[in-house]
This record gives C-alpha cells, sequence and structure tokens, in this order.
C-alpha cells in the first residue's frame, strides 16, 4: 500500500517507521523544517534543551518501536536507558517539600511518611486502587484498538470505567485529607493543562504507572530519540519531506485518495494524521467537540557559574505553580535549565523563582522564552492533545481509526495521555489496524 503520514512529530516518525517495516511504500510530509516535533531539541548559544518531556514513563513502549522497525533501542544508543532515582521533588507553601520516587511502593511510602506519620500508607493505598485501572485500560486500550462510534466495541469493563461520573478532582478530596498529597496526586494532569473538576477519576493511574514502572531517561536527552528514528526511517525507505504542509484530504466516494498540497495531490492507499486534525478540513468536524490542552509558558535558560543542585524535576505548588527541568547540555561550567508555569502569571519566571529562593537571574548567559502560542503554532498543535472536558471526552477523540475511510490518527490528539509512552503506542494501534502490505 502507498501511505502518506502527516506530521514528523514522535507519532508520525513512529507510524512512518512501523509501516515501512511492515512493507509498505511510505511517505511522511511535515510541514516544518524538522522532524522530532516536541522531542525535537531547542539550541542557542552553545546550549540545548529538551523542548518537550525529558523521561519516560512505560520504556516498554519505545523499546518495542525499535524492536519492531530494526535494531533494539538500546543497540542503537550503545547504552541502556537510565532510570531516575527520583522522579521529581515537590515544594509545598508550608515550605515542606517531598522526593518522590519511583518505582517503589515501600520508597513512596517512606517519602510521604517523612511528611507525617501515616501519610505513606494513605498514599499506597491510593494508589494501589488503581492496579485494576491500568490493567483494563492496558488489555482493552492502551494495547487493542477500538472505535467508541462502533456499537459494542467497547468492552463492559472499559466502557464502565468511562461512565465514571466521579472526577479526580472530587476523589482526591475525599481520600487526602492532606493538601500535599493531592497536590502530588493531582500533578500530572494540571502538568498537562487540565482542571481536576473535568478530568474522570480514572485518569490518576499515572500514580500508578509512576510507582511501578518509575521514569526512564534517554542518554543523550530525547533529541537522541528524534535521531535515532530520522535514521531509521531512512533505512526502511521511507520518503521524507520536510517544510511540505497538508492543507486537506482528498476524498472519492468517500474514501480518502490523496492528500493535497500546495504542489498538488500525493495519492494514497491510506493517510496517517499525526498532527492536530482541526488543521484537516475533512477530520475537523468529527472533533468539533474537543479543544486543545494548552501548553505552559516556557523559558529555557542557559546558565554559568554556580547553580543550586536539583533534581530530575522540581515543582513548585505555588501560584503560579512553577516546574524546573535541569538537564540538557551546556559549555563547560555552564547548566541549562527549562523552567514551566502555569497559572496566574504576573511576572518574568525568574522573578517568580527567585521569591522561592531559586535566584538564578545574575547566572543567566541566554534564553529562549516561548508562549503557549508559540508552541502550538510551532508544532502545528499542542504537545498536550486533547483537553479533558467531562468523562465523554474519551468518546470524543478520533484514533486509531477515524470515520473516514482510509485515514488513520496517531499522536497526542489520539492518544489517551500526552507523553512520549502514550504517543508511541498510538502508532503502534495505528499499523496494528492496516496491518503488513
Amino acid at each position: 500500500m502507498r501511505i502518506v503520514v502527516v506530521g514528523g512529530g514522535l507519532g508520525g516518525m513512529a507510524a512512518a517507521a512501523r509501516l515501512a517495516k511492515l512493507g509498505h511504500e511510505v511517505a511522511l510530509l511535515e510541514a516544518s523544517g524538522r522532524l522530532g516535533g516536541a522531542l525535537a531539541p531547542v539550541e542557542q548559544d552553545g546550549y540545548r534543551w529538551d523542548a518537550g518531556p525529558t523521561s519516560t514513563l512505560l520504556p516498554a513502549a519505545l523499546r518495542d518501536l525499535f524492536r519492531k522497525s530494526g535494531r533494539a533501542l538500546e543497540k542503537e544508543l550503545e547504552s541502556d536507558l537510565e532510570p531516575l532515582p527520583v522522579l521529581r521533588e515537590h515544594r509545598f507553601a508550608d515550605r515542606t517539600s517531598v522526593l518522590l520516587p519511583g518505582g517503589s511502593r515501600a520508597g513512596q511510602i517512606a517519602a510521604f511518611d517523612a511528611l507525617g506519620p501515616g501519610l505513606g500508607e494513605t498514599w499506597a493505598t491510593h494508589v494501589d486502587v488503581y492496579g485494576p485501572v491500568w490493567d483494563v485500560l492496558r488489555r482493552h486500550y492502551v494495547e487493542v484498538p477500538w472505535d467508541p462510534r462502533t456499537k459494542g466495541a467497547v468492552p463492559k469493563e472499559l466502557d464502565s470505567m468511562f461512565n465514571i461520573r466521579e472526577t479526580l478532582h472530587k476523589r482526591l478530596r475525599h481520600v487526602f485529607r492532606d493538601e500535599r498529597l493531592a497536590l502530588v496526586a493531582g500533578h500530572p494532569a494540571v502538568a498537562e493543562g487540565h482542571d481536576l473538576r473535568n478530568v474522570p477519576s480514572w485518569v490518576g493511574v499515572t500514580a500508578y504507572l509512576e510507582q511501578c514502572f518509575g521514569g526512564w531517561q534517554v542518554p543523550g536527552g530525547m533529541g537522541r530519540v528524534v535521531e535515532l528514528l530520522t535514521a531509521r526511517l531512512e533505512t526502511r525507505g521511507v520518503r521524507v519531506r520536510t517544510g511540505l504542509e497538508v492543507e486537506d484530504l482528498v476524498l472519492r466516494e468517500g474514501r480518502a485518495v490523496a492528500v493535497r498540497t500546495a504542489e498538488g495531490d500525493a495519492d494514497a492507499d491510506a493517510v496517517v494524521v499525526a498532527i492536530d486534525p482541526r488543521r484537516l478540513p475533512v477530520l475537523a468536524p468529527h472533533v468539533e467537540r474537543t479543544m486543545p490542552a494548552i501548553p505552559p509558558v516556557v523559558s529555557h535558560v542557559g546558565l554559568a557559574g554556580d547553580v543550586p543542585d536539583l533534581p530530575h524535576e522540581l515543582v513548585i505548588h505555588e501560584e503560579p505553580l512553577l516546574t524546573v527541568r535541569p538537564g540538557g547540555s551546556a559549555p563547560e561550567g555552564g547548566a541549562a535549565w527549562t523552567i514551566h508555569g502555569r497559572g496566574k502569571i504576573a511576572e518574568d519566571l525568574l522573578d517568580a523563582l527567585a521569591r522561592h529562593r531559586l535566584d538564578v537571574r545574575e547566572n543567566v548567559v541566554t534564553r529562549v522564552d516561548l508562549s503557549p502560542r508559540d508552541q502550538v503554532e510551532q508544532w502545528r498543535g499542542s504537545p498536550m492533545g486533547v483537553l479533558w472536558q467531562g468523562r465523554g471526552t474519551v468518546r470524543r477523540r478520533i484514533g486509531p481509526g477515524t470515520p473516514v475511510p482510509g485515514v488513520y490518527a496517531a499522536g497526542a490528539h489520539t492518544a489517551p495521555g500526552a507523553g512520549v509512552p502514550f504517543v508511541t503506542q498510538s502508532a503502534a494501534l495505528v499499523a496494528q489496524l492496516i496491518g503488513p502490505a
């Protein structure tokens, strides 16, 4: 089959690599000048930052992608993925803090017990609830393609879970008397731009995934994944074209037969859309009841001199909500930090950090500031995917299949959550539906 993949972010690259390995003739079209989307690094004045996520849960998703499209990931990296001993540090308004380890139930119990007697067991009991939730999601949603528009297509236990009216906000307020635990439990969804009053309670399963699987870094940063996938596409004979925006899909008798660009139509037996479907008039009506989750305000700062030693990620739970991610690469004696801000931002993010005794303003050598709009325009959509607007949101998404015959969808706007594992897995579901050549 001739397959055109629209979008060269992680979802599009992963889909193209898998489908080419299955024997299809694949072309990938990317509107910007380079591949990688939100995984592509930002570089300036000798500093380099990860533009998007700096780590991943569920490393099996990345490993499966490389194994199913060619050489194993560890062989390509010439090293193993690096486990994170601490996922993040959470600092609270009362000046207390907790270092949250990943991949260890006992470790998390001990960390929360340091905040107060019995808090560790309270946290563990909350997380345990999500074990059966993950089992249902994994078996019927994450690993298997399904279409909520097809009557009887959704297994009963999954359908029952999706119909739960309880929100994550309500559950956390009911379970935790200590607000600090509620802030930690709700943070993954808040960090992706969601209001917990609109998020179904089952989305809290992220706490279970962090406890069971931990967090993992790619040696060299997430930009290394982009480099490896770019090479993989070349190895598999994928025709890659950057700087060419797809304007719409071409239908014949209701089925997609080509994609339309400024340079003409590119014929296709199937199309994989790995961008925000709102950008394509044919698909836009099918997602008009959804909205994108808005990215945070971002400042990439290049620092020199003595700076505080921070964990992989620091979250400051005040107004505005601040997240600091040291990492990337820098000239000798320097450091690369990425700062995210959410909420009521009435000052520069570095000024806000200084109020919390993290004053690096005099250490700044260079910086790159990105508004939410800058990011959406740069990546042709939000890397945070679809905004949660209540329990019905999960049924209003499209992907891996779509209502248009011959059209499939991958990427953050189709996945059950933002982040590397779900976006990577969305490509695997598309490959399952299309099958071998």
